[in-house]
């Protein structure tokens, strides 16, 4: 099929002039009636910093904390997955426990403000539970390459509690609104391929992995990639409890520079890739699975 080419009209033209026209005259209010000093200059520094003892180049503050709101986004991805697919099947589960049980979570969870949640789990689970198992303990006493592993992974030892609190609660919110993608993608398969599969003698399991969650996976592939898009930019409310990502460094580090704007400009632009590249690689696989089709 043969892609149609783009047209520019006259009308596009006046519109990206008047865009462009905006944009200037607003950059010029800003620079000359702003009462503020602008430190763009000074923002590479809080990205990168030059470290004199290995000579090299490392991450600094922002970077550092891009680097765990990735860890924080991929592992809370993966989790969130988890649950709201098993929590899916669940609500279309024959069983009535099953589906009681699926819809009091879903019900919970998307009804209770995700800062309740945050505290919630932060001090029952991170306080509580995580030292009650010993689980910090059973870090501290990994060897060094053994705790830098699981540092590069998810967080520092003396972190991890807190990490944990933050990802579990993440991955339980978001999980409730997957579970309802996932419920309906399967519920919007039309009744005829059950009855076909049921007619060729597969069972309800079988059913469900060769016929109906193959078709479902198709639909609910973009509302799935705009709930993980979601969940890079939720990720940011834990730093209330300390979590060093973006958001949290960005606090820290406007309260000790005071340079407002420049801050949160760079980081809006550096969650504004993670999202972008997210949504780009979602399209991308949209476009493959049609093609399959």
């Amino acid at each position: 099929m043969k892609q149609r080419k783009t047209q520019i009209k006259p009308l596009d033209i006046i519109v990206l002039l008047l865009l462009i026209g905006a944009g200037v005259y607003v950059f010029y209010r800003i620079k000359i009636g702003l009462n503020y000093k602008w430190h763009w200059s000074a923002m590479p520094q809080y990205l990168f910093r030059y470290d004199e003892e290995s000579g090299k180049w490392v991450a600094n503050f922002l970077i550092l904390g891009l680097f765990t709101t990735l860890r924080l986004s991929i592992w809370g991805t993966i989790l969130a997955t988890f649950f709201g697919t098993v929590m899916g099947l669940c609500r279309v589960s024959p069983s009535l426990f099953l589906r009681l049980v699926s819809r009091g979570y879903v019900e919970f969870i998307r009804n209770s403000p995700p800062l309740v949640l945050i505290f919630l789990f932060y001090f029952f689970i991170g306080d509580q539970i995580i030292p009650a198992l010993g689980v910090d303990a059973f870090i501290r006493a990994r060897s060094e390459s053994t705790q830098a592993i699981l540092s590069f992974l998810f967080a520092p030892p003396e972190l991890f509690s807190s990490f944990f609190s933050a990802l579990l609660t993440v991955s339980l919110f978001e999980g409730a609104y997957i579970t309802e993608i996932v419920r309906a993608g399967i519920q919007s398969i039309e009744k005829g391929q059950w009855e076909a599969s049921r007619a060729l003698g597969l069972s309800r399991w079988q059913q469900m992995r060769y016929v109906i969650l193959p078709q479902a996976v198709q639909r609910i592939l973009p509302p799935l990639a705009g709930q993980f898009i979601s969940l890079i930019k939720d990720s940011s409310i834990v730093s209330v409890i300390s979590i060093q990502e973006l958001t949290f460094q960005a606090t820290e580090l406007m309260a000790a520079t005071y340079y407002t704007i420049e801050i949160w400009t760079m980081v809006a632009g550096l969650y504004l890739i993670l999202t972008l590249s997210c949504s780009l690689l979602a399209e991308r696989l949209e476009i493959r699975m049609a093609r399959s089709r």
